[in-house]
């Protein structure tokens, strides 16, 4: 795994902006899997006024969601997926077919899972994900074994802290489904971005410690073309 860190959270998603654009130029038809949530936002905003400066087009690309939590409908303003919406696809010109999102909502969730990784396929050219404050790759909870692809997963008690933020007082929800490491660490690229003070001890550990299980994001140590992208107080225990 590579690190970057940049003096600020700006000059951090200016700079994963533009390596965006470059990797939409070279590759129109790029398969991306995204987190939502705070994280990428100011990424995704970044590349808003990249595409309406007419620097870069999502119009052949493909979107998957890498996660959704359970227990909300459809249009509700805290699912993933309306979270990417809000802050990019709402904006670009990725065409509504080539974004894929998780039916929570469904009565089979097994299929759900299967369709899904059914849609991954060959896998993804670009992983853009966060890392939790427990360690998670979007709902992929410490103990997640390596092999797992898309799967329903109960919340850890941190992961149920963090989905709180997006409730606005509601009850958050207590699980979800989330694509599967085996997915993220066959993507031929890994950009993993932590931004914050909040940050810095889970960043320090899965950098310095042992690649483990218990800390999902450090299996990401393995893998060749990975990229940890962070701002200057994420990376203040390093």
């Amino acid at each position: 795994m590579l690190t970057r860190t940049f003096e600020s959270t700006e000059t951090w998603a200016d700079h994963l902006a533009r390596l965006w654009v470059e990797q939409l130029q070279a590759q129109p038809d790029i398969r991306i899997c995204l987190a939502a949530g705070n994280t990428p936002v100011p990424v995704c905003e970044a590349m808003v006024r990249a595409c309406r400066a007419g620097e870069a087009s999502f119009g052949k690309a493909t979107i998957f969601a890498l996660d959704e939590y359970g227990e909300l409908a459809p249009d509700d303003a805290g699912r993933c997926a309306n979270m990417i919406r809000r802050c990019l696809l709402n904006h670009v010109d990725l065409p509504a077919e080539n974004f894929y999102e998780l039916a929570t909502e469904a009565e089979n969730i097994d299929q759900v899972c299967a369709d899904y990784d059914g849609a991954i396929g060959e896998g993804f050219d670009l992983a853009i994900l966060g890392i939790g404050l427990n360690g998670h790759l979007g709902m992929n909870e410490p103990g997640t074994s390596a092999e797992s692809t898309t799967h329903r997963v109960e919340l850890h008690p941190a992961s149920i802290q963090s989905a709180a933020g997006y409730m606005d007082g509601r009850e958050p929800p207590r699980w979800g489904i989330t694509v599967g490491i085996k997915h993220l660490l066959e993507a031929k690229e890994v950009w993993l971005l932590a931004t914050g003070e909040a940050k810095a001890k889970i960043v320090a550990q899965m950098v310095q410690g042992q690649h483990t299980t218990d800390i999902p994001a450090s299996l990401l140590n393995n893998h060749s073309e990975c990229t940890l992208f962070m701002d200057k107080e994420a990376s203040a225990m390093l």
